[in-house]
């Protein structure tokens, strides 16, 4: 199971969660809370991280709303920042965008008009300065 977006280059964590014990070479069982009881507790090591005690890189399960389906919504804080790619012979504007519950190194450029699409009131803003 992956909580978050599916980006190869952006994995997502939560816990810290204890290790109960080992399961074969290359699993272990974690005490995942009550709130994750529909997740089964034995993950691969390679879907692991090791803790780093840095409290601002732990998302608590209560911000993350997880549905019946095992899954969770990202939503969209802030664009912060805007970049017009050539594309064979066209040109795409992409923005960077902070997520809810991520942290700022793990912000992602996406395109500008599907983020229009489905978040317009993130723009708002910015064309009310355009017009200024």
């Amino acid at each position: 199971m992956q909580f978050g977006k599916k980006r190869k280059l952006s994995p997502r964590y939560i816990g810290p969660y204890k290790i109960i014990r080992r399961v074969g070479q290359v699993a272990y069982e974690l005490e995942l809370p009550q709130e994750l009881s529909s997740v089964h507790p034995v993950f691969r090591v390679s879907m692991l991280r090791k803790c780093i005690s840095d409290p601002c890189r732990i998302t608590p399960t209560e911000d993350v709303q997880v549905t019946g389906d095992l899954t969770y919504e990202e939503v969209p804080i802030a664009i912060l920042d805007r970049q017009v790619y050539r594309l064979s012979n066209k040109e795409e504007a992409f923005v960077k965008v902070l997520w809810k519950n991520q942290q700022i190194e793990e912000v992602t450029w996406e395109a500008e008009e599907a983020m229009k699409l489905k978040y317009p009131h993130l723009f708002q803003i910015d064309e009310k300065d355009e017009n200024a």
